[in-house]
């Protein structure tokens, strides 16, 4: 089962037009040389998601940011073009149960994941509904796929490729498990990554929300938080690639939804529940869903 949950059928893909910025491109971008990469592993732990169907791919050079997009990045692309997200054209998005202050009212609990919690008035600039306030050098989430799309258009970039993204995150070590390598989260000497801690979904151990982008330690590529923190909006449709019977099932209903692949994990994602911040694995939601743990980074 997966952390991650739509929000409609996904047939409104709102394709809203956003004008180019007048603005530089961050310096801070990396470097990505032209190769032939694979996506995929050959040791998979969630195969109906596809991840255990390995391809080689070309892809050509290109620029990532090794942060995800931050509040504050976003915020100034408001300012520019007084862009209305999806999340405020709803009028609501999901909070995770533990991230809603008392004070809100909370309405209804999601069906079948009762620690999502549908809150009037949450979006990318009040992620907790009422009078809560994000933290400007954090992923900005409650973004959409729409959203995200009308951003990479302003900033002059792209939502990356799942190859792109993939190569980017392995930093240059192979074909290894997560971007920090082999080595599973507590046996690390530093804790690598923005992940649940604790019992899920009611005793976590910590904090649980996002951290700054620019958090834990870079990996080869001097990328940051390309596992957890927040899940990561690509290009692509969700699709598997196989002919079987439950791959078909869902591909019909993803192209049916518009589903959107997403990448990384987010701060919810544990082993028991939600393994889904190794490299390789995958899941997907409609290009209109707006949660708190979702968010997006750029290639040029």
């Amino acid at each position: 089962m997966s952390c991650c949950i739509s929000r409609s059928s996904g047939k409104d893909t709102r394709l809203v037009t956003v004008a180019p910025g007048k603005h530089a491109q961050p310096e801070r971008l990396v470097p990505i040389a032209a190769a032939t990469v694979r996506t995929g592993t050959d040791e998979p732990v969630l195969r109906a998601d596809g991840e255990h169907l390995r391809r080689s791919i070309r892809i050509e050079p290109f620029r990532i940011d090794p942060m995800a997009v931050t509040v504050e990045w976003f915020a100034q692309f408001v300012a520019e073009t007084g862009y209305c997200s999806d999340a405020e054209r709803f009028g609501w998005s999901l909070v995770f149960h533990t991230r809603v202050p008392d004070s809100v009212q909370k309405g209804n609990a999601v069906q079948g994941t009762p620690w999502w919690i549908k809150v009037a008035g949450a979006y990318w600039n009040c992620p907790y509904g009422g009078t809560s306030h994000p933290i400007d050098d954090h992923p900005v989430t409650h973004v959409s796929w729409n959203d995200a799309q009308a951003f990479a258009r302003w900033a002059g970039g792209f939502l990356p490729t799942e190859a792109q993204w993939e190569h980017a995150a392995r930093g240059g070590a192979g074909d290894v498990r997560y971007p920090w390598g082999q080595a599973e989260p507590d046996e690390c000497s530093e804790f690598p990554a923005n992940i649940w801690q604790g019992r899920f979904p009611d005793q976590p151990q910590g904090s649980v929300g996002t951290c700054a982008a620019n958090s834990y330690p870079a990996n080869g590529f001097g990328l940051h938080n390309m596992a957890g923190n927040v899940w990561e909006w690509t290009s692509e449709a969700f699709r598997i690639r196989s002919a079987s019977r439950d791959a078909r099932r869902l591909n019909d209903q993803s192209r049916e939804e518009h589903s959107k692949l997403i990448k990384g994990g987010s701060y919810l994602c544990h082993p028991s529940y939600c393994w889904r911040y190794r490299i390789a694995a995958r899941s997907f939601a409609t290009p209109d869903t707006s949660t708190g743990h979702m968010g997006f980074r750029l290639v040029f």
